[in-house]
Protein backbone atom coordinates (compact mmCIF):
# COMPACT_ATOMS: atom_id res chain seq x y z
CA UNK A 1 0.00 0.00 0.00
CA UNK A 2 2.90 2.14 0.82
CA UNK A 3 4.19 1.51 -2.52
CA UNK A 4 1.49 2.30 -4.59
CA UNK A 5 1.31 5.93 -2.38
CA UNK A 6 4.74 6.62 -3.14
CA UNK A 7 3.84 6.18 -7.00
CA UNK A 8 0.79 7.86 -6.80
CA UNK A 9 3.03 10.92 -4.99
CA UNK A 10 5.79 10.66 -8.06
CA UNK A 11 3.34 10.47 -10.74
CA UNK A 12 1.18 13.99 -9.62
CA UNK A 13 4.85 15.59 -8.95
CA UNK A 14 6.09 14.36 -12.18
CA UNK A 15 4.79 17.14 -14.56
CA UNK A 16 6.26 19.67 -12.04
CA UNK A 17 9.15 17.97 -11.40
CA UNK A 18 10.06 17.70 -15.34
CA UNK A 19 9.78 21.47 -15.59
CA UNK A 20 11.77 22.31 -12.67
CA UNK A 21 14.43 20.36 -13.99
CA UNK A 22 14.11 22.04 -17.36
CA UNK A 23 13.76 25.48 -16.72
CA UNK A 24 15.32 26.01 -13.57
CA UNK A 25 18.29 22.75 -12.65
CA UNK A 26 19.21 22.91 -16.10
CA UNK A 27 20.25 26.24 -16.21
CA UNK A 28 21.49 26.84 -13.01
CA UNK A 29 24.14 23.73 -13.79
CA UNK A 30 24.77 25.15 -17.32
CA UNK A 31 25.56 28.23 -15.70
CA UNK A 32 27.81 26.80 -12.94
CA UNK A 33 29.44 24.89 -16.37
CA UNK A 34 29.61 27.99 -18.47
CA UNK A 35 31.06 30.44 -15.52
CA UNK A 36 34.48 28.36 -15.74
CA UNK A 37 34.98 28.52 -19.80
CA UNK A 38 37.97 29.95 -21.00
CA UNK A 39 37.80 32.94 -24.00
CA UNK A 40 34.04 30.41 -24.78
CA UNK A 41 32.76 31.92 -27.91
CA UNK A 42 28.94 30.33 -28.33
CA UNK A 43 28.42 31.18 -31.84
CA UNK A 44 31.72 29.89 -33.44
CA UNK A 45 31.72 26.64 -34.83
CA UNK A 46 28.15 26.47 -36.57
CA UNK A 47 26.98 27.21 -33.17
CA UNK A 48 28.70 25.10 -31.17
CA UNK A 49 30.81 26.81 -29.31
CA UNK A 50 34.46 27.12 -28.93
CA UNK A 51 36.45 26.78 -25.72
CA UNK A 52 40.20 27.05 -25.34
CA UNK A 53 40.31 25.88 -21.79
CA UNK A 54 38.53 25.90 -18.17
CA UNK A 55 39.41 28.53 -15.94
CA UNK A 56 38.34 30.53 -12.40
CA UNK A 57 40.03 34.05 -13.47
CA UNK A 58 36.04 34.77 -15.22
CA UNK A 59 35.35 35.18 -11.53
CA UNK A 60 38.27 36.94 -10.80
CA UNK A 61 36.88 39.49 -13.37
CA UNK A 62 33.76 40.32 -12.25
CA UNK A 63 35.26 40.80 -8.72
CA UNK A 64 37.99 42.96 -10.41
CA UNK A 65 34.90 45.35 -12.13
CA UNK A 66 34.52 48.19 -10.39
CA UNK A 67 30.55 48.51 -11.91
CA UNK A 68 29.99 44.97 -10.23
CA UNK A 69 30.48 46.29 -7.27
CA UNK A 70 28.80 49.68 -7.74
CA UNK A 71 25.80 46.68 -8.79
CA UNK A 72 26.28 44.94 -5.63
CA UNK A 73 26.17 48.26 -3.74
CA UNK A 74 23.08 49.40 -5.61
CA UNK A 75 21.38 46.06 -5.14
CA UNK A 76 22.03 45.45 -1.16
CA UNK A 77 20.42 49.09 -0.42
CA UNK A 78 17.26 48.19 -2.63
CA UNK A 79 16.79 45.32 -0.78
CA UNK A 80 17.58 45.99 2.74
CA UNK A 81 15.47 49.29 2.54
CA UNK A 82 13.09 48.22 0.70
CA UNK A 83 11.63 44.94 1.95
CA UNK A 84 11.43 46.04 5.79
CA UNK A 85 9.95 49.11 5.29
CA UNK A 86 7.51 47.28 2.12
CA UNK A 87 6.56 44.92 4.58
CA UNK A 88 5.91 47.00 7.49
CA UNK A 89 3.67 49.11 5.33
CA UNK A 90 1.51 46.11 3.47
CA UNK A 91 1.01 45.01 7.11
CA UNK A 92 -0.22 48.09 8.42
CA UNK A 93 -2.43 48.70 5.15
CA UNK A 94 -4.03 45.11 5.71
CA UNK A 95 -5.06 46.03 9.33
CA UNK A 96 -6.36 49.37 8.58
CA UNK A 97 -8.67 47.34 5.76
CA UNK A 98 -9.65 44.91 7.89
CA UNK A 99 -10.76 47.38 10.38
CA UNK A 100 -13.06 48.86 7.27
CA UNK A 101 -15.19 45.72 6.10
CA UNK A 102 -16.97 47.82 3.70
CA UNK A 103 -14.93 49.58 1.25
CA UNK A 104 -12.00 46.79 1.66
CA UNK A 105 -12.88 45.07 -1.78
CA UNK A 106 -12.60 48.46 -3.39
CA UNK A 107 -8.70 49.14 -1.64
CA UNK A 108 -7.88 45.84 -2.50
CA UNK A 109 -8.79 46.47 -5.57
CA UNK A 110 -6.70 49.62 -5.93
CA UNK A 111 -3.43 47.71 -4.20
CA UNK A 112 -3.65 44.95 -6.05
CA UNK A 113 -3.47 47.11 -9.51
CA UNK A 114 0.31 47.50 -9.45
CA UNK A 115 0.79 43.66 -9.46
CA UNK A 116 -1.21 42.96 -12.67
CA UNK A 117 0.25 46.46 -14.54
CA UNK A 118 3.34 46.19 -16.60
CA UNK A 119 6.74 47.51 -14.32
CA UNK A 120 8.29 49.07 -17.42
CA UNK A 121 5.23 51.74 -17.86
CA UNK A 122 4.83 51.72 -14.39
CA UNK A 123 8.43 52.65 -14.02
CA UNK A 124 8.31 55.22 -17.10
CA UNK A 125 5.07 56.87 -15.47
CA UNK A 126 7.05 57.17 -12.05
CA UNK A 127 9.92 58.80 -14.12
CA UNK A 128 7.40 61.36 -15.19
CA UNK A 129 6.44 62.18 -11.77
CA UNK A 130 9.99 62.57 -10.59
CA UNK A 131 10.26 65.30 -13.17
CA UNK A 132 11.99 67.76 -11.99
CA UNK A 133 10.27 70.95 -13.29
CA UNK A 134 6.50 69.50 -13.41
CA UNK A 135 6.68 66.17 -11.31
CA UNK A 136 3.68 65.29 -8.55
CA UNK A 137 6.53 64.24 -6.28
CA UNK A 138 7.85 67.55 -6.21
CA UNK A 139 4.91 69.22 -6.70
CA UNK A 140 3.86 67.88 -3.20
CA UNK A 141 7.03 69.36 -2.11
CA UNK A 142 6.34 72.51 -2.99
CA UNK A 143 3.64 72.62 -0.86
CA UNK A 144 5.74 72.62 1.88
CA UNK A 145 8.38 74.80 0.77
CA UNK A 146 10.89 72.58 0.29
CA UNK A 147 13.03 73.50 -2.82
CA UNK A 148 12.73 70.65 -5.98
CA UNK A 149 14.84 67.83 -5.75
CA UNK A 150 16.40 66.71 -8.90
CA UNK A 151 15.74 62.97 -8.72
CA UNK A 152 16.76 61.77 -11.54
CA UNK A 153 17.84 64.15 -14.23
CA UNK A 154 21.50 64.04 -16.04
CA UNK A 155 22.50 65.94 -12.79
CA UNK A 156 20.89 63.56 -10.06
CA UNK A 157 23.10 62.49 -7.06
CA UNK A 158 23.39 59.49 -6.16
CA UNK A 159 20.68 59.68 -3.20
CA UNK A 160 18.37 61.43 -5.38
CA UNK A 161 18.13 58.47 -7.58
CA UNK A 162 18.56 55.63 -4.96
CA UNK A 163 15.31 57.89 -2.84
CA UNK A 164 13.29 57.61 -6.34
CA UNK A 165 14.00 54.49 -7.17
CA UNK A 166 13.24 52.75 -3.55
CA UNK A 167 10.24 54.76 -3.65
CA UNK A 168 8.84 53.27 -6.89
CA UNK A 169 10.29 49.65 -5.90
CA UNK A 170 8.69 50.01 -2.23
CA UNK A 171 5.27 50.81 -3.68
CA UNK A 172 5.04 48.02 -6.55
CA UNK A 173 5.85 45.41 -4.22
CA UNK A 174 3.05 46.69 -1.91
CA UNK A 175 -0.05 44.85 -3.99
CA UNK A 176 1.48 40.86 -3.36
CA UNK A 177 2.19 41.79 0.27
CA UNK A 178 -1.35 43.12 1.00
CA UNK A 179 -3.03 41.04 -0.85
CA UNK A 180 -1.34 37.96 1.63
CA UNK A 181 -1.58 39.58 4.79
CA UNK A 182 -5.09 40.13 3.82
CA UNK A 183 -5.77 36.74 3.56
CA UNK A 184 -4.16 35.71 6.04
CA UNK A 185 -5.38 37.58 8.96
CA UNK A 186 -9.48 36.36 7.88
CA UNK A 187 -8.22 32.82 8.69
CA UNK A 188 -6.89 34.24 12.11
CA UNK A 189 -10.14 32.77 14.55
CA UNK A 190 -11.96 35.54 15.89
CA UNK A 191 -12.25 33.84 19.49
CA UNK A 192 -8.30 35.23 20.11
CA UNK A 193 -10.00 39.16 19.34
CA UNK A 194 -13.00 38.73 21.28
CA UNK A 195 -10.49 37.56 24.44
CA UNK A 196 -8.61 40.60 23.70
CA UNK A 197 -11.51 42.72 23.83
CA UNK A 198 -12.99 40.99 27.48
CA UNK A 199 -9.27 41.71 28.44
CA UNK A 200 -9.56 45.59 27.10
CA UNK A 201 -6.57 45.07 25.52
CA UNK A 202 -5.29 48.16 23.54
CA UNK A 203 -5.28 47.65 19.82
CA UNK A 204 -1.30 48.01 19.82
CA UNK A 205 -1.40 45.00 22.15
CA UNK A 206 -3.52 42.58 20.13
CA UNK A 207 -1.34 43.82 17.01
CA UNK A 208 1.95 42.90 18.72
CA UNK A 209 0.37 40.11 20.68
CA UNK A 210 -2.19 38.28 18.38
CA UNK A 211 -1.78 38.93 14.87
CA UNK A 212 2.18 39.49 14.12
CA UNK A 213 3.00 36.18 15.79
CA UNK A 214 0.00 34.27 14.17
CA UNK A 215 0.90 35.87 11.18
CA UNK A 216 4.60 35.33 11.69
CA UNK A 217 4.83 32.30 9.02
CA UNK A 218 3.12 34.26 6.17
CA UNK A 219 6.05 37.09 7.28
CA UNK A 220 8.58 35.09 6.59
CA UNK A 221 7.30 33.81 3.31
CA UNK A 222 6.81 37.32 2.21
CA UNK A 223 10.14 38.19 3.37
CA UNK A 224 12.10 35.66 1.80
CA UNK A 225 10.62 36.38 -1.32
CA UNK A 226 10.63 39.86 -1.26
CA UNK A 227 14.45 39.64 -0.49
CA UNK A 228 14.74 37.42 -3.84
CA UNK A 229 12.55 39.56 -5.85
CA UNK A 230 14.85 42.70 -4.44
CA UNK A 231 18.32 41.08 -5.20
CA UNK A 232 16.97 40.48 -8.61
CA UNK A 233 15.91 44.03 -9.55
CA UNK A 234 16.19 44.97 -12.93
CA UNK A 235 12.95 46.31 -14.54
CA UNK A 236 12.49 49.10 -11.82
CA UNK A 237 15.40 50.35 -12.63
CA UNK A 238 15.00 50.48 -16.93
CA UNK A 239 11.65 51.48 -16.11
CA UNK A 240 12.54 54.43 -14.34
CA UNK A 241 16.05 55.41 -15.63
CA UNK A 242 15.72 53.80 -19.32
CA UNK A 243 18.83 51.37 -20.35
CA UNK A 244 21.60 53.56 -19.25
CA UNK A 245 20.19 52.73 -15.78
CA UNK A 246 20.90 55.99 -14.38
CA UNK A 247 21.34 59.57 -14.29
CA UNK A 248 24.73 58.88 -15.05
CA UNK A 249 25.17 55.85 -17.02
CA UNK A 250 25.10 52.71 -14.99
CA UNK A 251 25.04 54.54 -11.63
CA UNK A 252 21.79 52.71 -10.69
CA UNK A 253 22.56 49.24 -12.32
CA UNK A 254 22.27 46.00 -9.77
CA UNK A 255 23.42 42.72 -10.33
CA UNK A 256 20.86 41.26 -12.71
CA UNK A 257 21.59 44.43 -14.99
CA UNK A 258 25.53 43.77 -14.51
CA UNK A 259 24.25 40.16 -15.82
CA UNK A 260 22.25 41.37 -18.77
CA UNK A 261 25.11 44.00 -19.83
CA UNK A 262 27.50 40.64 -20.63
CA UNK A 263 24.82 38.97 -22.12
CA UNK A 264 23.90 41.17 -24.48
CA UNK A 265 27.75 41.37 -25.96
CA UNK A 266 27.54 37.24 -26.03
CA UNK A 267 29.86 37.86 -29.73
CA UNK A 268 32.33 39.20 -27.58
CA UNK A 269 34.74 36.24 -26.54
CA UNK A 270 33.92 34.99 -22.43
CA UNK A 271 31.88 37.55 -22.58
CA UNK A 272 28.76 34.57 -21.38
CA UNK A 273 31.54 33.17 -19.17
CA UNK A 274 31.44 36.63 -17.16
CA UNK A 275 27.46 36.68 -17.40
CA UNK A 276 27.30 33.17 -16.00
CA UNK A 277 30.21 34.42 -13.27
CA UNK A 278 28.05 37.19 -12.09
CA UNK A 279 24.81 35.03 -12.37
CA UNK A 280 26.08 32.22 -9.72
CA UNK A 281 27.84 34.98 -7.61
CA UNK A 282 24.35 36.54 -7.42
CA UNK A 283 22.61 32.52 -7.14
CA UNK A 284 25.36 32.06 -4.06
CA UNK A 285 23.81 35.53 -2.65
CA UNK A 286 20.61 34.70 -2.76
CA UNK A 287 21.20 31.29 -1.02
CA UNK A 288 22.97 32.79 1.48
CA UNK A 289 20.53 35.42 2.76
CA UNK A 290 17.55 32.95 2.64
CA UNK A 291 19.35 30.92 4.79
CA UNK A 292 20.15 33.31 7.15
CA UNK A 293 16.39 34.73 7.02
CA UNK A 294 15.51 31.08 7.76
CA UNK A 295 17.71 30.53 10.71
CA UNK A 296 17.02 33.91 12.27
CA UNK A 297 13.38 33.51 12.28
CA UNK A 298 12.72 30.01 13.88
CA UNK A 299 12.33 32.06 17.52
CA UNK A 300 9.84 34.42 15.87
CA UNK A 301 7.90 32.23 13.56
CA UNK A 302 5.12 30.22 15.28
CA UNK A 303 3.11 27.35 13.40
Amino acid sequence: MEKKNNLRAWIYLAPLLILMTVFTFYPIVNAFIISIYKDYQPLANNGAGIITGYTLQNFLFIFKNQLFWISVKNTFVIAFVSVPISIFLSLFISVALKNIPKLKGFFQTIYFLPYVTNAIAVGMAFAFMFHQNYGLFNAILGWFGIDAINWIGGTASWTAQMGALLIYTIWSGLAFKILVFTSGMQNIDKQYYDAAKIDSASKWTVFKRITVPLLSPLILYISITSMIGALKAYNSVVGLFGIQMGAQPYSMMTIVAFVYRYVSGYTDVGYISYASAAAIILFIITVVFSLIQGVVSRKRVHY
